[in-house]
C-alpha cells in the first residue's frame, strides 16, 4: 500500500485534466485550509458520497507512562477529527473495485 501526498495527487489531477500544477496547488490547499476553518469553528462537512467530517470530543482517560514503570497518567479530554465515509466510497473500499475517476499511482 503506497502513501499518497499531496505533492502527487496535485500531478495525477494536473495531468488528468490538463492544468498547470501550481494553479491545482492553488486549489487544492485553498480546499483544504476552507475545510481546516470550517472544523475550527465547530461545522460539520458534509460531501455527497464521499462522506462527513465532523469534530468529536475525545473522553479523558487514564494511560501508562512507559518511561516510568508504568506510571498512570490523566490524558485529558481534547476534540478530534472524525471521518464517516460515503456510501459510495464505502462499496469501492469494501468491493475493490474502481472508481469512476483515474485512480492515483
Amino acid at each position: 500500500m503506497a502513501t499518497i501526498t499531496k505533492k502527487k495527487l496535485i500531478q495525477v489531477i494536473s495531468q488528468s485534466r490538463s492544468v498547470h500544477p501550481n494553479d491545482v496547488r492553488n486549489v487544492v490547499q485553498s480546499f483544504l485550509d476552507a475545510m481546516t476553518d470550517c472544523l475550527a469553528k465547530g461545522d460539520r462537512l458534509e460531501f455527497r458520497d464521499f462522506g462527513v467530517f465532523e469534530i468529536v470530543e475525545r473522553k479523558q482517560k487514564i494511560g501508562r507512562n512507559p518511561k516510568n514503570a508504568g506510571v498512570p497518567i490523566i490524558i485529558p479530554a481534547r476534540p478530534a477529527v472524525k471521518f464517516t465515509p460515503g456510501k459510495k466510497m464505502r462499496k469501492v473500499i469494501e468491493k475493490g473495485a474502481k472508481p469512476t475517476t483515474q485512480t492515483v499511482k
